[in-house]
């Protein structure tokens, strides 16, 4: 376990709060390193469908094993339920009841303006046509993604909702995203993964429908894939690998030094790329910290590696949440009274957990909230998968007779002035109708 360890000094010395973040950052990749392989797939899938997919397939998911047909059956999906363990099909449908509670709260009714010319514009908004959630299935199958995915599309008013994932090497997609599919009432489930997956659903092929919009979150070729194709597609965002930092305070005591650690050694459970920071205020909480790290991490063999830091910081409590609003990371958890206290400053951040009982794990189980969010510092400008990325605004204009006089004379020197002789004309031969 190594861990980079930053004094205050340290932090000074890198330039500020910003600068620190950005060294941070940097000790994770980014979708840059695979952008050529992954332009090379997204185009042989455009031009050669189904072959293309089943050849990537076979490569990077079968283990060079042909692969079973890319649409799953009906009859595989009801199987996989009586598969699962009950006390796994009762916790996704807990999962499935509240996030489509929260999810329901993102849709807006339409809306209409009446402008003083006369004319009235309605902000409509309507669902996207038809949807595709990507489950990663790598290192660990995420039936939670299906639930997060899917419900929140369905939330949106999505009719049409298809689930994709990579097999393994027999050609299988796990039985819990199976099941997860079924009870989430996914009708179409494709077995592919990777950027042929998404470059497939962007333009679909013989047996892939064309989606509107792609989210998920995957490795860095489904990533890089969903950002060269955001043209063609849309998409929830980078959601590169995943992130945590947990901001400790002085108040924090020793079971929520002892709760920090266990959540950041469930956070290394996601593996390699995963960045896990801790910042405080206080040496001797990061000391106590380093050691508990040390002293976990020997009997949870599912901790994975990851990029650990812990990063001292001058200036109490509010110096802490400046850095962890500079990092704006996917996980944010403040632990400890005085730091919780300054909750409403926080500004760049996925998802923000306040209080040592507020586990990230709950997040991406069962709280409610989505756990498909912005990585890589995009907490900045970037939202959690809600029902707006399923759902689009499209403004619908009336004007009447009485607008049209005023709002040509407003209008048509404008079009003059930028060169656009017939737009003014379109607008003036109006008058005369009224």
């Amino acid at each position: 376990m190594k861990i980079e360890r930053l004094g205050a000094a340290d932090v000074e010395r890198l330039g500020g709060p910003r600068s620190a973040a950005e060294h941070l950052r940097a000790l994770v990749a980014d979708g840059a390193s695979v952008e050529e392989a992954v332009r090379e797939i997204v185009g042989r899938v455009r031009a050669e469908g189904d072959a293309s997919v089943r050849e990537y397939t076979r490569r990077f998911d079968t283990a060079g094993n042909e692969p079973r047909p890319v649409v799953v059956a009906p009859e595989e999906l009801d199987a996989a339920i009586k598969e699962l363990p009950l006390e796994l099909v009762a916790g996704l449908q807990v999962a499935i009841a509240n996030v489509a509670v929260v999810a329901q709260v993102g849709v807006d009714e339409d809306r209409a303006v009446a402008l003083p010319q006369g004319q009235r514009v309605r902000l409509r908004e309507v669902p996207v046509r038809a949807a595709a959630v990507y489950v990663p299935g790598g290192r660990a199958p995420y039936p939670s993604t299906v639930v997060m995915g899917v419900v929140t599309a369905r939330a949106a008013g999505v009719l049409d909702v298809a689930v994709c994932s990579p097999p393994g090497a027999d050609g299988q997609i796990d039985q819990g995203i199976l099941g997860a599919c079924r009870l989430c009432g996914v009708e179409r489930v494709y077995r592919m993964g990777g950027a042929q997956a998404i470059a497939a659903l962007a333009y679909g092929t013989e047996t892939v429908s064309r989606v509107d919009v792609v989210v998920g979150p995957g490795n860095l070729y489904v990533q890089e894939a969903k950002r060269l194709l955001a043209a063609t597609v849309g998409i929830d965002g980078f959601a590169g690998p995943s992130d945590l930092v947990a901001v400790i305070g002085e108040q924090a005591g020793g079971r929520g030094v002892e709760l920090a650690a266990l959540d950041m050694l469930a956070q290394a459970e996601h593996g390699a790329g995963s960045l896990v920071v801790a910042i405080a205020a206080s040496a001797e909480t990061l000391d106590t910290l380093a050691q508990t790290l040390e002293r976990m991490v020997v009997t949870r063999p599912t901790v994975g590696e990851a990029a650990w830091a812990l990063v001292e910081v001058a200036g109490g409590a509010r110096a802490a949440v400046e850095l962890a609003n500079e990092l704006a990371p996917e996980h944010l958890e403040l632990i400890g009274a005085d730091v919780e206290a300054l909750a409403p400053a926080v500004r760049s951040a996925g998802c923000l957990f306040v209080g040592a009982e507020s586990a990230t794990a709950f997040g991406d189980y069962v709280a409610g909230s989505n756990h498909v969010l912005p990585t890589g510092g995009a907490a900045r400008f970037a939202s959690g998968l809600s029902a707006r990325h399923f759902r689009r605004r499209m403004q619908e204009v009336r004007i009447g007779a009485d607008a049209v006089s005023r709002l040509a004379a407003a209008g048509a020197p404008i079009a003059r002035a930028e060169g656009f002789e017939v737009h003014a004309e379109s607008m003036e031969a109006r008058i005369g109708d009224n």
